[in-house]
């Protein structure tokens, strides 16, 4: 029996990438690529999701403040338009307390980058290659622009529903996450992420 083509490219997809299945993105990646994720338990105001290994380009930032946020994500944009690696989503903002000094934060910007591109040779020190393993998420969906108030907000809440709801989760970190270029000022997709123990 022939393997019809879609079938065979999905095999070969499946067997380069080792992603463990052909996944179709969803609707908030507006056809770019997206890590690939499998949905484990959906409650109420949250999502429990699988995500896959991935790799993503990074840069440190001053802090979570719209204007360093920006400038990162430029920053980010202009070496990728350098290089030629395709855009693809989403661009996540995260924030973390700093070992040495528990009061203090650790805020870094990076772009998800598909595992078929072959990464170039790095030579600005300020930006990094981060491969992210497997890890259960749990992700809370906003609108609007995502800000450093509205941001925080939904972190806030997402951690009050996982306390309800008994779930253990690192308290110490977060992550938001964008599907839209800066310059959509509507319908936007946000994610809150804060990562299962």
């Amino acid at each position: 029996m022939e393997i019809p083509m879609n079938l065979r490219f999905c095999l070969l997809f499946m067997a380069s990438l080792s992603l463990g299945g052909c996944w179709e993105a969803p609707w908030f990646c507006h056809g770019y690529e997206c890590p690939v994720y499998t949905v484990v338990a959906t409650y109420e105001s949250f999502e429990e999701r699988l995500y896959n290994a991935s790799q993503w380009i990074t840069t440190d930032v001053a802090s979570t403040k719209d204007t360093d946020i920006l400038d990162g994500f430029w920053k980010l944009y202009y070496f990728m338009q350098e290089k030629e690696i395709a855009m693809a989503r989403p661009v996540v903002v995260s924030v973390s307390q700093a070992v040495e000094n528990g009061s203090s934060q650790v805020v870094t910007i990076s772009f998800f980058i598909s595992a078929a591109i072959v990464l170039p040779e790095l030579h600005d020190q300020t930006i990094k290659y981060k491969v992210l393993p497997a890890a259960k998420v749990y992700v809370r969906v906003f609108n609007g622009m995502a800000s450093e108030a509205n941001a925080v907000e939904n972190v806030e809440k997402l951690k009050v529903d996982l306390q309800a709801a008994g779930k253990p989760f690192d308290g110490t970190k977060f992550k938001v996450a964008g599907y839209e270029s800066p310059m959509i000022l509507i319908n936007r997709h946000n994610e809150a992420w804060i990562y299962a123990v």
